[in-house]
C-alpha cells in the first residue's frame, strides 16, 4: 500500500473545506456518517479514499460529487444495490475496503 500525504480537517485551508462540504451535500443521508474500516486507525479525519485526494481539492470535488449523483435517491437503484455493486467491484480489484 502507499503511503500518500493528506491534509487533516484541522489544517485543511478554506477552500478545502468549502469543497468537501459542498461535495458531502450531494450524498443521500445515510451515507452522512461514514463507517470506520475494521483496519482503520481509532481516529481518522476523513475515510482513506477522500483523504487521498486532499492536496487537490478541485480534484476531490469532482470525483466524489460524480459519486454523490450516482447515488441520488431519485434514481432506481437503492442503498442495498449500490453497496452490492460496491462489494463485486472491490471483489473483482481484490480491495480490502
Amino acid at each position: 500500500m502507499a503511503w500518500i500525504k493528506t491534509i487533516p480537517i484541522a489544517e485543511a485551508d478554506e477552500r478545502l473545506q468549502q469543497l468537501l462540504a459542498a461535495q458531502q451535500q450531494l450524498y443521500p443521508q445515510e451515507y452522512g456518517a461514514p463507517v470506520a474500516s475494521v483496519d482503520a486507525p481509532a481516529k481518522r479525519d476523513l475515510p482513506g479514499i477522500v483523504a487521498s485526494h486532499t492536496l487537490l481539492p478541485d480534484a476531490l470535488y469532482h470525483a466524489f460529487s460524480t459519486f454523490g449523483v450516482l447515488m441520488s435517491p431519485d434514481l432506481p437503484l437503492e442503498r442495498r444495490q449500490h453497496e452490492m455493486i460496491a462489494t463485486m467491484v472491490s471483489v473483482t480489484n481484490r480491495c480490502h475496503y
